[in-house]
């Protein structure tokens, strides 16, 4: 079992306030879909000596930033805590590269997703795979099964809603770009124009300040949303899964990245041998949340 980076004395309350989803490590079957590549690249090849990566010698793996909680702490993905960074560092640990040959560069969400060029190996920022970014990325297999979350404060207009059609004339906001934003329109069919945000934090504003009545966002950040961001903040409940489909966060790689098959590898082996499981439970202790109906 490869090292797993532990919560460091001082943030251990807030990483066991923060640490509740109702998702852990990927499910085996979705695998198969999570990456374009149709041959394993051969293990001697996926070391440091062979992968082309930006730097010979160093993996540069990218963020946004601030890094949100319970992927990251402290918004310093350098430092192992969080479910993505450790997630990264168990990658990069698969690939053979030690903790300080790991450079980490900070990458707004939409040009990680956007064609052109990458200045990382590989980034992980709560990437949704998705058929309309492979047109433009690369993804890795899945390291992360995702719910689709709706948020909201007590007192608010959908406080108590069960079903979809309860948010049928709901104010709802989302980041920009994301599947969260897309299942607005698609997944709820909110009769109002969906607000989007270039990051959460504009997001949980607006909620306070009753611009909205509420955010969709993953299980876990709905978790920290609820617990830290906002006062009397509530989860409403998660979303049923389209056409019941498994939605994944996915390493994202340039367009035929070199690097792509050495990263799903990993993170397939990270899967196989329970580190991936590991690191949920770490990170994302298992919690229910309602179901939207």
């Amino acid at each position: 079992m490869r090292t797993i980076f532990r919560t460091f004395a001082a943030t251990a309350p807030l990483a066991v306030l923060l640490a509740l989803t109702a998702c852990g490590a990927p499910r085996d079957e979705a695998g198969d879909a999570a990456t374009d590549t149709s041959t394993e690249t051969a293990a001697e090849d996926c070391t440091p000596d062979s992968l082309e990566t930006l730097t010979a010698g160093t993996l540069t793996i990218g963020t946004d930033s601030p890094a949100y909680e319970p992927w990251f702490v402290g918004d310093d993905p350098t430092n192992g805590q969080g479910y993505e960074s450790a997630v990264a560092y168990a990658v990069a640990e698969e690939l053979g590269y030690s903790t300080d040959e790991v450079e980490w560069v900070t990458v707004p969400f939409n040009a990680v997703v956007s064609p052109g060029e990458k200045k990382f190996d590989f980034d992980v920022n709560q990437v949704s795979i998705t058929e309309q970014r492979r047109k433009a990325v690369d993804f890795s297999s899945g390291y992360y099964d995702v719910r689709q979350t709706v948020i909201t404060n007590k007192g608010s207009a959908i406080d108590g809603a069960t079903s979809i059609a309860d948010l049928a004339d709901a104010r709802l906001g989302a980041q920009v770009g994301t599947t969260s934003y897309t299942a607005i329109t698609e997944t709820i069919g909110s009769s109002e124009q969906p607000a989007a945000f270039d990051t959460n934090d504009q997001a949980v504003q607006s909620l306070k300040n009753g611009q909205i009545d509420g955010i969709v966002v993953d299980l876990p950040t709905a978790y920290y949303m609820t617990a830290v961001q906002l006062d009397d903040g509530m989860i409403v409940g998660q979303l049923p899964l389209p056409e019941g489909d498994v939605e994944q966060f996915g390493a994202v790689l340039d367009k035929d990245s070199p690097l792509t098959d050495c990263v799903s590898q990993a993170v397939d082996a990270l899967r196989e041998d329970g580190t991936l499981d590991q690191i949920a439970s770490e990170w994302l202790e298992q919690q229910g949340a309602p179901e939207l109906s």
